[in-house]
């Protein structure tokens, strides 16, 4: 009877921490906070295909925000495509040996901007800093975005 006790407990345990590390990533949904309004400003959901992260927008939050917006703004693939649906996030890896991913883009949907970015789970993956800049990362701007699932 103790040894089935034992067995419960550790393949709870394996399996609560299984689930806490898997907060820690990235993958997920996200609602974005403006670093300068601390306002919503979109839901983006962040997923994995062999080891790159891309984001997308699924939502936008802002209260003066036009679902069927377009990106007049961006230079790349994505002018004048809807922001809704609109890959922000592209070719962010796992940093080895360290706890953020970066090595990617992303997308200012607001001005068009194409930064790189580096993001790192906080708050035991609630939130993830998530910090696009030009050059390296101390020449940029951290927007802190909350998990939504």
């Amino acid at each position: 009877m103790k040894t089935f006790a034992a067995a419960a407990s550790t393949l709870a345990l394996t399996l609560f921490a299984g689930a806490a590390l898997a907060q820690a990533t990235p993958v997920g949904v996200w609602k974005s906070i403006d670093d300068k309004t601390k306002t919503e400003r979109a839901q983006i959901r962040i997923t994995d295909s062999n080891g790159v992260l891309s984001g997308k927008i699924e939502k936008l939050l802002a209260a003066d925000a036009k679902q069927d917006a377009v990106c007049d703004k961006c230079s790349d693939d994505r002018k004048g495509k809807p922001i809704v649906g609109m890959e922000i996030l592209r070719g962010v890896r796992k940093t080895d040996g360290h706890d953020h991913w970066d090595g990617g883009t992303i997308l200012d949907a607001a001005e068009g901007k194409v930064y790189k970015v580096r993001m790192t789970p906080a708050d035991g993956g609630k939130k993830l800093d998530v910090r696009g800049y030009v050059g390296m990362p101390m020449l940029g701007r951290t927007q802190t975005w909350i998990r939504i699932e």
